[in-house]
């Protein structure tokens, strides 16, 4: 059976199902998770350790099993975008500083939207082509086919253009000629020389330039996007206004001052929502000392 076939399949299977089920289903394989695979729970205490010194012990605990809770909710939820309408939208969805998108779209140059993989970051990309318009979403290409394909079903459902980062620059180029909108994720590690070490709850963490080379690059506006997941289990969508781009003229400079920018909006909302982001991921694994030195 090919993945298409077998996505197909696990879509319509999963999406039968009641969402309270499914929810309670996936939460509790999450939990399940939590207590049986140990070297994710110690990952996610390591980092919020470091982020958060001050706070003690048995409330990071209650952070990190808010974290797990929360990845069962984002994968639980996944199998409903697919029937997502600018009709019903609204039921899942209240939106805030949608004017500061639309007004930065009337530049004519395009937008560039980035955030963080936080609260819902699948029904954010799926609300946002809703409330604004379709957008050109920029991944990497996960490992497993089945895997890939069934994300791609549900990135691409609501009018969403999945584009894998692999020589995805011509394409991204294209889009904001055509001001069109580029969403990206930046708060996961990369290598060395894939991005510049900028400060994240005060440790160096290596980023992706991307995103400052091409605001550089196309003048196009910088906007910061990110769904958090209230008490009553809606969602609040945030557009926030225009990140202003440094220009000095010196271009290592500006990538690095610029990345800095983006990454304390992100800081900023993982502070206040602390158990909504992807603390298991090693987002500190890549260090200084890996660089190679220069003759």
């Amino acid at each position: 059976m090919t993945a298409e076939r077998l996505a197909d399949i696990i879509l319509a299977s999963f999406g039968r199902m009641p969402t309270s089920v499914r929810r309670a289903l996936f939460i509790g394989i999450f939990k399940l998770f939590y207590y049986l695979v140990p070297r994710q729970r110690m990952i996610a205490l390591h980092n919020l350790r470091c982020a958060f010194p001050e706070k003690p012990l048995e409330e990071l605990l209650g952070i990190v099993r808010g974290v797990y809770r929360s990845l069962g909710t984002v994968a639980a939820e996944f199998f409903d975008i697919p029937r997502l309408t600018r009709d019903n939208i609204g039921q899942w969805v209240e939106a805030e500083g949608l004017e500061n998108c639309f007004k930065a779209l009337e530049k004519g140059r395009g937008v560039l939207l980035f955030g963080a993989h936080f609260g819902n970051w699948e029904l954010e990309a799926a609300a946002a082509s809703l409330m604004i318009k379709p957008f050109t979403v920029i991944y990497r290409t996960l490992d497993s086919a089945l895997l890939d394909r069934l994300v791609f079903k549900v990135r691409s459902g609501t009018g969403n253009v999945p584009l894998a980062k692999e020589h995805a620059m011509r394409n991204m180029l294209r889009t904001l000629k055509q001001n069109g909108m580029l969403g990206i994720l930046i708060d996961q590690n990369v290598d060395w020389y894939e991005g510049v070490f900028v400060d994240f709850f005060g440790r160096p963490a290596c980023t992706t330039d991307g995103l400052a080379l091409l605001a550089l690059h196309t003048e196009a506006p910088v906007l910061p996007g990110y769904m958090v997941r209230l008490p009553d289990g809606r969602y609040r969508l945030v557009i926030g206004p225009e990140v202003e781009i440094v220009r000095t003229g010196d271009k290592d400079a500006d990538v690095l001052a610029n990345t800095q920018r983006f990454t304390e909006v992100i800081e900023e909302t993982v502070r206040r929502y602390p158990d909504q982001w992807l603390w298991i991921h090693q987002r500190w694994k890549t260090k200084r000392c890996q660089i190679p030195r220069k003759e």
